[in-house]
């Protein structure tokens, strides 16, 4: 046996098992609640025949013809089918930054004042990325 393969550190095992986990979450989340789109249990704020048309259209000029909500307006939408669909792109995208913060306590308890800078950056970025409040592009 060969032990000359690099080993992985406790913070990468923690946060190589919250991505794991987070990004298997999430794609469950986008299974069940695109069964309920499709299946028409729920209400969607536009319409699934006309999604076809839609399709060509610009973002802005999506969001003109569709009343689709842009921001976090689809969480105050939860009540429609096609809106459950972003709850398991928010998780998905919301892992990278519970991976931050799950190895926050590890770099405090080994001193490693260096990445736990990096790593509460991180956070930082990522919560004000999802804030809205800096915006770019057209849509």
């Amino acid at each position: 046996m060969n032990d000359d393969k690099p080993k992985a550190s406790e913070e990468q095992l923690a946060y190589a098992g919250l991505l794991g986990n987070g990004a298997w979450t999430g794609l469950g989340i986008l299974v069940i609640t695109f069964i309920i789109y499709v299946s028409g249990l729920l209400p969607n704020v536009v319409d699934f025949n006309k999604l076809q048309s839609l399709w060509k259209l610009r973002a802005a000029d999506y969001i003109h013809e569709t009343g689709a909500p842009v921001g976090w307006g689809w969480a105050s939408l939860l009540n429609n089918g096609d809106m459950l669909n972003f709850i398991g792109v928010a998780v998905l995208a919301g892992v990278t930054m519970a991976c931050y913060l799950r190895v926050v306590p590890i770099f405090i308890r080994k001193k490693d004042t260096t990445y736990l800078i990096i790593a509460l950056l991180e956070v930082c970025v990522l919560l004000l990325a999802a804030s809205g409040i800096l915006t770019a592009g057209g849509h």
